[in-house]
């Protein structure tokens, strides 16, 4: 039988298993509550004991909303990383580059982290280029930047593959032109001189020569190119006192083929396939004892890992800190019963049952726990674009999280833990001696 239910279950989509989750998880706070309430109609009083006490009512709405609200928000920032961070890779398919660390390649070369990295000599390059059954070998230069805006050199076919056709004006096509990301505060037509270096131990007069003109703007990718300014590789090698890459006679060429006698070296070489299958040949070709090659992708994955454990463990703080927060707003609950204590003993004295008193309490209890728990969904929607956008300035990469399933089954789970704790101030409540309570 186990085995027919997982078959079935097995055969179910996604969709449907979380909505069942969903519902399995809240089942234990509505079974409760029907047991609770069975024969009563508490709901009258519990709207008054509401209204009554409405400013404390809603401080307590208010700390529950803000704890879920945080708690789903943060969890929800992983999966939106994970997700910006694959986005900005998807377009490098394979990486050469001289052997070293993999990560520390993949943050330079792909995420334009500065990094000091050894070169690829011309003879590599021209391997690189000249084998079979690839369709881009693009170098990528780094080390220069305008204002924090990373200038990186490049050729022309790679820019087409990274952002498709440009939103405004056209391709760099000689030294002195350049292309600007879709975020570089750079319009058309304006120029800019590079410094050598990054952060604040750049050289701001190393090229002071080095006049560079804006010919045109990159469509948005989502990722750290975004603030990238692109010019010729050639550009790059020339403002540093090297060869273009080209004999004499085609100095003024932009772009492939590059001569390896005159090729200065490049950090990196983005390679695209003519098809997805050679890429792994491609991989294990120039997997050498002096090139390194690797599939970004693959050491995103490695990394994405790492962020599950991070993730399981920002989840077990979230449950953790909403369970706190839930048992200090049981114990202010425990204190609002005192503050009706009186109401309720006149009830008990009026005869009412012991579990009518014990059903308004619990049904007071769990109307906070669920309003609160709605607002701080509607907070949690919140609290991610905020957040979002916060990640996405720091990192420069687009990170769009939202709340989903896992958040939906979080709250739900949360919800019904509470109620079940909300058992305690009700049951507590019938402890209290109905006399000296009329008497206060």
């Amino acid at each position: 039988m186990p085995d027919i239910f997982l078959d079935l279950w097995q055969d179910l989509a996604p969709g449907t298993q979380d909505a069942l989750i969903l519902v399995l998880l809240l089942l234990p706070a509505i079974l409760i509550g029907l047991f609770v309430t069975a024969g009563y109609r508490p709901l009258a009083l519990v709207r008054s004991l509401l209204w009554r006490y409405r400013w404390t009512n809603l401080m307590f709405v208010a700390l529950i909303a803000v704890s879920v609200g945080l708690g789903v928000g943060l969890t929800a920032q992983e999966r939106g990383l994970r997700q910006g961070t694959a986005r900005a890779a998807e377009k490098f398919d394979l990486i050469v580059s001289a052997s070293g660390s993999e990560i520390t390649m993949l943050f330079a070369a792909v995420y334009l982290q500065p990094s000091d990295v050894p070169l690829l000599d011309g003879a590599a390059y021209d391997r690189i280029a000249k084998a079979d059954n690839v369709q881009l070998a693009a170098p990528i230069a780094f080390g220069d930047s305008y204002e924090g805006a990373p200038v990186v050199g490049t050729t022309p076919q790679f820019v087409e593959h990274l952002s498709g056709a440009l939103t405004e004006g056209r391709m760099f096509a000689r030294s002195g032109e350049a292309v600007a990301g879709a975020s570089v505060d750079l319009p058309v037509g304006a120029e800019f001189v590079p410094a050598h270096g990054s952060g604040e131990g750049a050289d701001h007069e190393a090229h002071a020569g080095a006049k560079t003109r804006i010919t045109g703007k990159m469509a948005a990718t989502g990722s750290p190119w975004d603030k990238a300014i692109l010019v010729p590789v050639e550009a790059v090698w020339e403002v540093h006192g090297l060869s273009n890459g080209h004999a004499p006679e085609r100095a003024e060429q932009i772009g492939p083929p590059f001569d390896p006698e005159y090729f200065p070296g490049t950090p990196a070489v983005l390679v695209r396939a003519e098809a997805l299958w050679a890429n792994y040949a491609l991989k294990s070709e120039f997997t050498t004892d002096k090139t390194m090659a690797f599939f970004p992708g693959a050491v995103l994955a490695r990394l994405h890992s790492l962020m599950g454990d991070i993730r399981q463990v920002m989840s077990l703080m979230a449950v953790v800190t909403q369970v706190l927060v839930t048992a200090g707003v049981l114990t202010g609950l425990v204190v609002l019963v005192r503050l009706f204590s009186r109401r309720l003993a006149l009830l008990r004295a009026l005869g009412a049952p012991r579990r009518f008193v014990f059903a308004v309490v619990w049904s007071y209890a769990a109307v906070l726990i669920a309003a609160g728990a709605l607002l701080g969904l509607a907070a949690g929607f919140a609290a991610s674009g905020i957040i979002s956008a916060e990640i996405s300035r720091r990192t420069d990469i687009l990170v769009q999280a939202s709340l989903s399933w896992p958040e939906f089954h979080l709250i739900a789970g949360f919800v019904s833990l509470t109620v079940f704790l909300a058992l305690l101030p009700a049951l507590l409540s019938l402890n209290r001696p109905v006399i000296p309570d009329l008497r206060s």
